[in-house]
């Protein structure tokens, strides 16, 4: 690894900091180095308040005058909330900036690299560019099309099955694997589970087991089945809960909206929710990221379509037998040539559990 590239990991070291405080905006680092010495160093903390620029400048002092910079992602050029970080960048007369990745936000696309630019600034891009983009997956997801970055997460057993043939699924992971659900529900705007899943499991879908903000809890439920007695429909949570039908079941709608829910009425396809139609109206809402936590029909159905970028799928060491349910609720292939492919295959041990993180390569199978 090249002394650029160590700076970087330190600019992406400090980015982490700022994973789940930062939203709508994405998580930046910035180190600033002269003579070899890092000189300043800041990360964004949280929406409206300085840039990571900002920060490691200030840290600097006068002494940022000919220094390189190294920022995770493109500086802005533009006035938000804050003022512009080409400009400060300019003002401290720093000699090169080094950037991770490009911003793709209408707002900035280019607009920060080629003000630097301009401005005589050697300016260097795509330094650890994989890893920077890979921080702020979901906000480049929405950025790019509009539509929520989806993980799509579950526990199964060794061979695949993510319930007894009865349905039963309480506990197939450990206790380390569930606290880690919790933390990755809490980096989420928002957590999806079929009514299905409502009616066996009567989830809370909230975060417990470790320190973070509840997700905005969503619900699919195309002829409203939701049951009166379920927990989601409780004091405490419908107010923090969507559900998402058609207009199929208008006369139950009432009993919903008196609880404090919201219901989004989607397009109908084939008597359900549209998925694409759901997937595009929460980006409307501004939802950048979702974990998507069941059932298998829903599951399936969204990986038919192309919705999920990432599965997170914890196997446990135990084995259910043929008549278990499989995670995905989509008819089985024919031949090996129309399985679905997935890539870029991660692993590692969380307790008595093995952690498996693949990234279908979308192709939508209907439509």
């Amino acid at each position: 690894m090249t002394q650029d590239e160590l700076y970087m990991k330190r600019a992406l070291t400090l980015a982490r900091r700022g994973v789940g405080t930062t939203y709508p905006n994405p998580a930046v680092g910035c180190v600033i180095v002269k003579e070899g010495v890092i000189i300043g160093e800041g990360w964004h903390k949280r929406a409206g308040g300085h840039h990571a620029e900002v920060h490691a400048l200030a840290m600097a002092g006068s002494n940022a005058a000919g220094a390189d910079v190294y920022v995770t992602l493109e500086p802005c050029s533009h006035t938000g909330r804050t003022p512009p970080c080409c400009d400060a960048l300019l003002r401290a007369g720093v000699a090169r900036v080094f950037i991770g990745s490009g911003d793709p936000n209408p707002r900035v696309n280019g607009n920060g690299i080629h003000a630097l630019q301009q401005a005589g600034i050697t300016t260097v891009v795509g330094l650890l560019e994989e890893k920077c983009q890979e921080l702020n997956r979901a906000f480049m997801k929405f950025m790019a099309t509009g539509r929520p970055h989806t993980i799509m997460k579950c526990a199964m057993s060794l061979d695949g099955k993510i319930a007894s043939a009865t349905g039963d699924s309480r506990w197939i992971s450990c206790e380390a694997s569930r606290t880690l659900v919790h933390r990755l529900r809490a980096t989420c705007k928002a957590i999806m589970v079929g009514v299905g899943t409502v009616i066996a499991d009567d989830p809370r879908l909230t975060v417990r087991h470790v320190t973070g903000n509840d997700p905005l809890r969503i619900v699919v439920d195309s002829h409203l089945r939701t049951p009166e007695h379920a927990a989601l429909l409780s004091a405490d949570l419908a107010p923090g809960t969507l559900i998402a039908t058609t207009e199929s079941a208008p006369e139950h709608q009432a009993r919903f909206l008196a609880r404090g829910m919201e219901l989004v009425v989607c397009k109908s396809c084939d008597g359900k929710v549209d998925l694409g139609d759901l997937w595009d109206k929460l980006g409307t809402r501004g939802i950048q990221s979702l974990l998507l936590e069941g059932g298998s029909r829903l599951a399936g159905e969204a990986l038919k379509r192309g919705l999920i970028n990432e599965c997170v799928f914890f196997y446990a060491p135990k084995v259910v037998g043929a008549d278990g349910i499989s995670p995905f609720g989509i008819s089985g292939s024919t031949t090996m040539a129309e399985a679905i492919p997935f890539s870029t295959l991660k692993s590692r041990r969380v307790g008595t559990d093995i952690m498996v993180t693949a990234y279908p390569e979308n192709r939508c199978l209907q439509d």
